[in-house]
């Protein structure tokens, strides 16, 4: 490279660095800056677990024999540290393009610098610029660049050339000229894959329960517009616990029943899968708490589609005609500003709440912020100890004004969850939907966490499933199993990677985990491979210990224990209950989509086929289930599939 050309690159990139100091100095601008850069990215979470790959295939879980028995555990077993599984990485990624003059093109659009720093970034990011010196940043970029940009190719789309004073973009790209600035991205979160673990490495397996849906319907809703969905928005414990497997009732005083099912693996002889499922205690009406709810709505510009408020308004008043005499409503939203729309309101007055709900129009920004600020301060004012306290988001989690950082937001909630006030994240809506966001309040606001995609799904949320929606029956619930090594030699738990718990706090109650609301059931589903001989084992394959606290405010937790046989495995899974398929069946379509190398070699053909024998006639969304695997396996290319 020629002296020349060296010093133009050279004084190129100092160029961008004063610009960009520039622009982070730039009082005026750094809002919209800020506004602008968190185009979304999927962010990848890699395990560092000391794990034992296998060449083995995969396998899966679920359903239900009877009840074992729950016991109060009072032992104090030692603990053993779990491997970390949510180590996340982002990194943001950008094309950039030096021309032989020493020009930088194309950094974030298409901006350029001048080798004799005469210019500066004409319009990063389309943000208004700042004069430094005579040079500095251009006065005004439009689009993503200067002069627009092809979607995220930076120089490709057009390039830039910075004056003096103005910065400005033409169109001379190879790929075309001016364009208009795309988008903000969906935002999803790749947690990794659970690998196999020697049980003699790492004998416990501790994660927090997890009764949300929104991954399923999130995917269903991609499938039926034709589309796979993206694989960092499948969570197979989503998948699997959108099912019903009428486990039974408790049989004693905890508040929840556990089943234990398990049989060897349709995909690989090798293997077996193991069940683990929690029945959460159904209440009757006359037992359910008085709610006082206050609804958080978005109404900003980015929800005037149809599948967004106007569905969300329709959501509420169905959610609102399920409620009783002593419940209570209250409705704040927030776009540019927030407002209080409805003071709590007894439920009774339907006339009133109704004229509220029909107020709610979109438009403008989105200060998601302000508006969970507000959304709380009138919950606590509306407090009522012993009733169910609760802020219910209805929202595409698309937040570009205020505090736009997740940890702001998440920090906001975290006093009002131990006080005793919950928090439920309603998702609607597509293209710009912000699913980690919307998953992450649940999670800290100790709620749950549903995407409604049409107004099917929205009277099963509000309607048919409401006593669990609104009605928490305990908070803070931890599974750990604990694998006998005599019996077993492996193990992975399949799904529920960002819910994973150190196993030293198991016993520890600062540590946040999930909830479960009245009738809600949780299914967890096992890989393993026995030890040979395993039936001989005198004690038990595994034992099964749960922990959680009352619901409201926050308080002691109690400690039960169930032990499953090894003599309690089936021979063949042609004796394992109909909903134990359906459930393994449901767990591998979600590892088929997400694209887990422990299932690349099935196809969606076999996963239909287990559905197909295992699900109730008359029950849609089982037929559902199968008729969308049916959709990802044509939508992938499979041979001799279509759509049905």
């Amino acid at each position: 490279m020629s002296s020349t050309r060296t010093a133009g690159i050279t004084l190129a990139l100092l160029g961008l660095t004063l610009g960009v100091v520039g622009l982070l100095r730039a009082s005026d601008s750094s809002s919209d800056v800020e506004a602008e850069v968190t185009a979304t990215a999927t962010v990848t979470a890699t395990a560092t677990a000391e794990t034992y790959e296998l060449a083995d295939r995969f396998v899966e879980i679920i359903p239900a024999p009877e009840p074992a028995a729950l016991k109060k555990d009072g032992s104090d077993a030692p603990q053993v540290a779990s491997r970390e599984n949510k180590e996340r990485a982002s990194a943001a990624e950008g094309v950039a393009v030096l021309s032989s003059d020493g020009q930088l093109d194309g950094v974030f659009g298409s901006s350029a610098l001048d080798s004799d720093l005469t210019g500066g970034i004409g319009g990063l990011i389309g943000a208004k610029g700042t004069q430094i010196g005579s040079g500095g940043l251009g006065s005004r970029g439009s689009g993503l660049g200067g002069g627009g940009t092809a979607a995220g190719l930076g120089g490709l789309g057009t390039r830039g050339r910075g004056s003096g004073r103005s910065g400005y973009g033409s169109g001379g790209g190879s790929f075309g000229g001016k364009q208009a600035a795309p988008p903000r991205q969906e935002g999803y979160t790749s947690y990794g894959i659970n690998a196999q673990t020697l049980v003699e490495n790492d004998h416990l397996s501790t994660f927090s329960i997890d009764v949300d849906t929104a991954s399923y319907t999130i995917a269903r809703s991609k499938l039926l517009t034709g589309a796979l969905p993206p694989e960092a928005a499948v969570r197979v414990e989503e998948f699997v616990n959108y099912f019903d497997y009428r486990y039974a009732d408790r049989a004693d005083e905890a508040p929840f029943a556990v089943y234990m099912e398990a049989a060897p693996s349709p995909w690989e002889p090798t293997h077996h899968v193991v069940r683990v499922g929690l029945q959460g205690d159904r209440l009757d009406e006359d037992d359910r708490k008085p709610v006082r709810l206050t609804f958080l709505v978005d109404v900003s510009g980015s929800m005037s589609a149809n599948n967004k408020l106007p569905l969300a308004r329709k959501a509420i008043r169905h959610l609102v005609g399920n409620l009783g005499a002593e419940d209570s409503v209250a409705i704040t939203t927030y776009a540019g500003r927030t407002e209080v729309l409805l003071q709590p309101t007894a439920a009774s007055e339907l006339s009133i709440i109704h004229a509220a709900i029909e107020t709610l129009q979109s438009g403008g920004g989105t200060n998601m912020d302000s508006g969970i600020q507000l959304a709380y301060q009138l919950a606590d004012r509306a407090f009522v100890a012993g009733a169910e306290n609760r802020v219910i988001v209805l929202s595409d989690g698309d937040a570009n004004i205020g505090r736009t950082s997740h940890d702001a937001l998440l920090t906001e909630i975290t006093g009002y969850a131990k006080k005793g006030i919950t928090m439920s994240t309603i998702g609607f809506g597509r293209g710009n939907y912000q699913d980690t966001l919307m998953e992450q309040l649940a999670n800290k606001g100790d709620g749950n966490y549903f995407y409604i995609d049409d107004y099917t799904e929205a009277k099963k949320v509000f309607g048919q499933d409401l006593s669990g929606t609104i009605q928490t029956i305990a908070r803070d619930v931890k599974i750990q199993v604990d694998f006998d090594p005599e019996a077993v030699l492996s193990y992975r738990l399949i799904g529920y990677e960002n819910r994973d718990i150190a196993d030293a706090d198991f016993r520890n109650d600062a540590v946040d985990a999930g909830e479960i609301g009245s009738g809600h059931s949780v299914t967890a589903l096992y890989d393993v491979i026995l030890r040979d001989g395993y039936r001989t084992h005198d004690g038990p394959l595994a034992t099964v210990r749960l922990r959680a606290k009352p619901p409201g405010a926050d308080a002691a937790a109690d400690e039960w224990f169930t032990a499953f046989p090894a003599a309690d495995v089936s021979d063949e899974l042609a004796e394992t209950t109909d909903s134990f398929r359906l459930a393994l069946g449901a767990a591998t379509f979600a590892e088929k989509l997400r694209g887990s190398h422990y299932v690349e070699e099935l196809t969606y053909r076999e996963i239909a086929a287990l559905v197909g024998g295992a699900r109730q006639g008359g029950v849609a969304i089982e037929a559902e289930l199968e008729r969308l695997i049916t959709q990802a396996g044509a939508l992938a290319g499979e041979s001799g599939l279509a759509s049905r």
